[in-house]
């Protein structure tokens, strides 16, 4: 697999994400280890381990979960472009949930133990860093409230808003209202705290309303407001953001 230079990452000309200067371009080829690629079904990152590498997302979709004693399962994210996992690690020595890839993915390679180098020498890029997991904190605050709040129609219909407009934003559009969405409806259910059934009935309700269509591996929203009306949210433009 030839490695991709960090002046050619398809992310650097991505409508979400600030492009980085040609110094930051610089000092992250040389930060970058390595790149990996990975099958679907590939546990990326493991509850309980202390990885040495930490990952920037290059291309395709995963999961973030955490796994009860009695196998229970609770989805805590939908990883995409540009996401960078493995910070807990590098922060608190173990991974307290795993990362697994639901598609063929990509991913950029960085060590952990070079992680001070970025705090050292590019302060512009460790706050870039504090930004990622400011960002990732703020969206599961919005998922608590989501889980403790919202009915199962109002949950379905937020994760649906907020999917689709981060793939959308991410150039992944191929029709108009139409986004690859591959994963499963367990996936879903487990990362609302619903049941596969009820989760199974909401979709096809709000699929005879022509709301929202999720089959064969892409998701359709006809009328976003409309969805957005329904999981009592509004739709946000995404703020550009920084990456690795």
């Amino acid at each position: 697999m030839k490695m991709i230079s960090c002046r050619n990452c398809p992310l650097q000309d991505c409508g979400p994400f600030l492009p980085h200067t040609d110094e930051e371009m610089e000092f992250l080829e040389g930060f970058k280890a390595g790149e990996m690629a990975v099958a679907a079904g590939t546990q990326i990152l493991m509850e309980g381990a202390k990885t040495p590498q930490l990952f920037t997302v290059l291309d395709g979709m995963g999961l973030r979960e955490k796994t009860l004693e009695d196998g229970r399962r609770q989805v805590i994210n939908f990883v995409l472009p540009g996401d960078f996992i493995g910070l807990q690690a590098g922060i608190m020595n173990e991974m307290s949930h795993s990362v697994e890839a639901v598609t063929p993915m990509r991913c950029c390679v960085f060590r952990r133990e070079d992680l001070w180098l970025l705090y050292r020498n590019r302060p512009e890029l460790a706050f870039d860093l504090t930004w990622i997991a400011a960002a990732e904190e703020y969206f599961l605050g919005e998922t608590v409230a989501t889980l403790g709040q919202r009915d199962g129609t109002e949950r379905i219909a937020w994760a649906l808003v907020k999917l689709f407009v981060r793939l959308r934003g991410l150039g992944l559009e191929s029709e108009p209202g139409i986004v690859p969405l591959p994963y499963r409806q367990q996936d879903l259910a487990d990362a609302l705290g619903l049941s596969l059934v009820h989760t199974n009935k909401t979709l096809s309700r709000l699929r005879t309303k022509n709301v929202v269509d999720w089959s064969e591996g892409k998701l359709r929203v006809p009328d976003l407001e409309a969805l957005a009306d329904l999981a009592m949210t509004e739709v946000e433009a995404l703020p550009r953001r920084p990456f690795l």
